[in-house]
């Protein structure tokens, strides 16, 4: 039977459209992350976190519901749950279901990015609530006019704010902005760097060498599309850490499944069980860089891998 696609394509535009994202959170949960850790608003550099690490806790209840749901009757009544939806933000009850924990551990990751720039010497600033979500998400899934829409909503937020280099956070968010944005807004011309590039050129010093072997899971969107794979290699090796490499590595990086888990939840888990096999076969303890793939590798890595931490963390017990 599996799942209706076309209904939870339909939610997951209707969102965007409506509400400026597939899965719409609280200023609070979008930006609650920055209290405290004095970050000027806004300025000509910005740090840009496109949502993607602060909507993984409803992307795990939405993905964990959808794999409840796959295959079952209740199935065919999610047709009135897209019409339902477009007066009631159902996307709510996504939020009300979120694992808390992961929220507190994902808006440490960020801390922790944005602590490593400051340590840096990088000037950046933050856009707070004006920031929206990339529309990552719609684009993995093809709806084009759907994201053409809303890529022109964001880079009208990046020039209302006067922003003309922006650093990226997770791989997806990346590649948005740095290949694709362009193509499809003419003169979309703001420059687009990763953290892990600006804090390697930053060439920091390292305050707490590590030892620890640890194997490295490259993101796809990273590694095929941006061409980001030294940065991160350089960074935890100039660290002490002894980076543990897989089969697949590099631009042959094994996919974590992730990408497809909300509409095909089995081959998903499928394709995530592979990978696990081939990074626990390198070391139990695995590195990610981006939260999609954190969440899909340590599901399917449970009793098998020991931790699967983002990078981030590993930089920050070195380099702060």
């Amino acid at each position: 039977m599996g799942l209706p696609t076309g209904a939870i394509l339909g939610i997951l535009s209707d969102n965007l459209r409506k509400r400026k994202s597939v899965l719409p959170i609280s200023n609070s949960a979008a930006t609650g992350w920055a209290k405290g850790l004095k970050i000027k608003n806004g300025g000509e550099q910005v740090l840009y976190t496109g949502h993607m690490y602060q909507l993984m806790p409803s992307i795990i209840a939405l993905s964990s519901q959808m794999a409840m749901l796959e295959d079952t009757p209740i199935t065919k009544t999610m047709p009135l749950g897209r019409i339902a939806n477009k007066f009631v933000n159902l996307s709510f009850f996504m939020g009300l279901l979120a694992p808390a924990d992961v929220r507190v551990e994902v808006d440490g990751y960020l801390e922790n990015v944005a602590a490593l720039l400051q340590k840096a010497g990088i000037d950046f600033g933050y856009l707070y609530n004006d920031e929206l979500y990339s529309g990552a998400l719609v684009y993995d899934q093809g709806l084009d006019p759907c994201f053409e829409e809303h890529a022109k909503v964001v880079e009208k937020m990046f020039k209302d704010n006067g922003v003309k280099r922006i650093i990226t956070i997770d791989p997806h968010t990346t590649h948005m902005l740095s290949s694709v944005y362009p193509k499809v807004i003419e003169g979309f011309g703001i420059e687009v760097k990763s953290y892990l590039e600006v804090l390697a050129e930053a060439d920091m010093e390292v305050l707490h060498p590590q030892t620890a072997e640890i194997a490295i899971h490259d993101s796809c969107v990273n590694a095929r599309y941006e061409d980001i794979v030294d940065a991160p290699r350089q960074l935890l090796e100039k660290a002490g850490y002894v980076v543990k490499e897989p089969s697949m590595a590099g631009k042959a990086t094994h996919c974590c499944g992730g990408p497809i888990e909300a509409l095909f939840p089995k081959e998903a888990h499928k394709i995530a069980d592979a990978r696990v096999e081939q990074l626990h076969e390198a070391c139990d303890k695995v590195t990610t860089m981006c939260p999609i793939c954190m969440v899909n590798i340590r599901k399917a890595g449970e009793g098998k891998l020991t931790s699967v931490v983002d990078i981030a963390q590993y930089l920050a017990k070195a380099y702060l």
